[in-house]
């Protein structure tokens, strides 16, 4: 099986399952949207 980036695990694992933005994750970890959105681009 090929590697599978980091990113693609929290999107299509985690935040599109538990119906949670990245908006969101972001303001509960005190970090800005735009880093969460960086991890998820790759």
């Amino acid at each position: 099986m090929p590697p599978v980036h980091p990113g693609e695990i929290l999107l299509e694992d985690f935040l599109k399952p538990m119906g949670i933005s990245q908006y969101r994750l972001a303001k509960s970890m005190g970090v800005p949207q735009r880093r969460i959105g960086e991890i998820i681009a790759g």
